[in-house]
């Protein structure tokens, strides 16, 4: 695999990954040395966690060709359901909170069950779904606002791991937990490359390997150390690295994932080869929305707050972060992690924005440009790459 292949193959995410660089690197010129503060750096974290998780679940319904325009408002649904059953009902937070994901789960089977077995067009009822969630909402806070949930509850989202250690100034239990994932991430590619090479798959060059490793390695170590700084490793990137990983090595590594690029890849397609696409159409909504429940948890924990104005369009920085991330407008073309840089993109361009003291309106004009921007870098490529392809294409 040459040098012009690898980057052809992963241009969108490179891309994005160096715009994210570069975005960063301009904010903390502009901003006098405030973006790469541990504190701040730390509250990006906890301020876009809700977001991180929407991005993850809508990458999954854009890889099968379709939208979900209600996760804000169902986001908005689980954060006064939060406060209905642990506020004002008293449940205990260790029932509370599996209730909420399988309630969001239901929801998430009625859109599936209209869009993938109705064959009614996901726009419509996603729309409906959005409204609904709105109407419940205010039904359930009686247009009030819930506070005070209980301190089990709030650190979840609001939280840091304390330090084990007793370092003198530094919180050292950020800086283990960073070594140790390292190391992890290590072991784990090169096992990958040595169970590749034994099938005989097409692996990374061991030089482009070692410098992957050594930027992804410093990057999650100058995290360790910007937390060590400030109070330790935030309770809710346990919960994001987790879900990473998980739904990484679903989309990668599993049958199901494989079924849902197929379907947005090419329906017809996939169903002429016995795929049943209407079934993935469903798990994936119901996936959506017990993702969306837990988005709605993470949002009131920080918060300590539910509130009836809390979907604030949550739906679109989820939808945004998908296509700054790399995912195709037509389906079967996306990555989580793609999802999870894209939902960075714009948390780091809000931070920067907001600390060079510009209005939330500048931060939705350069948002609405930015996706406009990776898009149409999208279509680019892609049309570079299929010309380049003919090109090379052998003659009949």
């Amino acid at each position: 695999m040459g040098v012009v292949s690898i980057i052809r193959a992963n241009i969108r995410q490179f891309g994005m990954i160096l715009a994210l660089v570069a975005i960063a690197v301009l904010f903390q010129i502009s901003t006098g040395g405030t973006m790469f503060r541990p504190m701040n750096i730390a509250n990006l974290i906890t301020q876009n966690g809700y977001i991180l998780i929407l991005a993850v679940g809508m990458m999954f319904v854009i890889l099968t060709g379709r939208i979900d325009l209600s996760v804000g408002t169902h986001l908005a649904f689980a954060s006064a359901l939060s406060g209905v059953f642990m506020v004002s009902w008293g449940w205990p937070v260790w029932f509370a909170v599996p209730a909420i994901l399988v309630i969001g789960a239901l929801f998430g089977a009625w859109h599936g069950f209209w869009i993938a077995y109705m064959n009614i067009p996901f726009f419509v009822v996603t729309l409906a779904g959005m409204l609904i969630f709105r109407g419940l909402t205010m039904s359930a806070l009686e247009g009030g606002t819930i506070t005070n949930f209980p301190p089990a509850f709030h650190t979840f989202a609001a939280g840091f791991i304390p330090d084990f250690v007793g370092g003198a100034g530094l919180n050292l239990t950020a800086i283990l937990i960073c070594m140790l994932v390292s190391i992890l991430l290590v072991f784990l590619e090169f096992r990958k490359r040595i169970i590749s090479s034994k099938y005989e798959a097409e692996v990374l060059p061991l030089p482009f390997l070692i410098v992957k490793l050594v930027l992804i390695i410093g990057v999650i170590n100058l995290f360790g150390v910007w937390f060590a700084q400030f109070r330790g490793v935030p309770n809710i990137m346990i919960l994001l690295v987790g879900l990473i990983v998980i739904y990484n090595y679903i989309a990668n590594n599993t049958t199901m994932g494989r079924h849902v690029y197929a379907t947005g890849g090419n329906e017809k397609a996939a169903v002429l080869n016995g795929l049943k696409t209407k079934r993935v159409v469903f798990w994936v909504y119901v996936n959506m929305g017990m993702l969306a429940a837990l988005a709605g948890m993470v949002f009131a924990s920080r918060m300590n707050a539910a509130s009836p104005r809390a979907e604030a369009g949550f739906e679109l920085e989820a939808i945004a972060a998908c296509f700054i991330g790399g995912a195709s407008p037509g389906g079967g073309v996306g990555k989580v992690t793609g999802a999870i840089i894209g939902a960075m993109v714009m948390g780091v361009l809000r931070n920067g924005l907001f600390a060079m003291g510009l209005g939330a309106e500048f931060q939705l004009i350069i948002t609405g440009l930015v996706v406009l921007a990776a898009v149409t870098f999208d279509v680019f490529t892609r049309t570079k790459v299929g010309k380049s392809e003919k090109l090379k294409a052998p003659k009949a």
